[in-house]
């Protein structure tokens, strides 16, 4: 009997999965407890406009990270921070200052762990630091450290 699991069973498959189950198992342990409903064409059609509409809305927020990724690349974001007399800074930048600097002074609220610091930032200067925005989707930020 084919059936479509609404979880994750361990062993035998995701949720929204199709699979071919035995007759018994189907109808004494998957259906009472709500693990499955049986492939018939009301629930295959649910299962279709469900994964359409995934679908959709994964396009749509791949849309929105390209355009950030676009606005993110005309950004240069100062941060001023003391520093010593041989361009060493007290202390660092690290990337929960720059996504605090950036959500202040532009509006734009992005993760820190999304945020790929290699180290942290311990020199004046410019430097170019990538966000990892989705899945395929990388912005470039330009951060300038200037002394107060």
């Amino acid at each position: 009997m084919k059936v479509i699991l609404l979880n994750d069973i361990k062993g035998v498959g995701k949720k929204d999965q199709i699979i071919n189950a035995s007759d018994g198992y189907a109808r004494n342990f998957l259906f009472p407890k709500k693990l499955a409903v049986e492939a018939n064409a009301e629930n295959m059609a649910k299962l279709k406009a469900k994964e359409d509409s995934n679908q959709y809305k994964k396009s749509m927020e791949k849309e929105e990270a390209t355009k950030l990724a676009e606005k993110l690349k005309g950004i240069l974001l100062k941060i001023s921070i003391k520093a010593g007399e041989n361009g060493r800074i007290f202390g660092s930048i690290t990337s929960k200052e720059i996504a605090d600097n950036l959500k202040v002074q532009y509006k734009i609220d992005i993760d820190k762990k999304k945020i790929d610091l290699k180290e942290p930032i311990k020199t004046l200067g410019s430097f170019s630091v990538s966000i990892k925005l989705y899945e395929g989707v990388i912005g470039t930020l330009n951060v300038q450290v200037i002394s107060q």
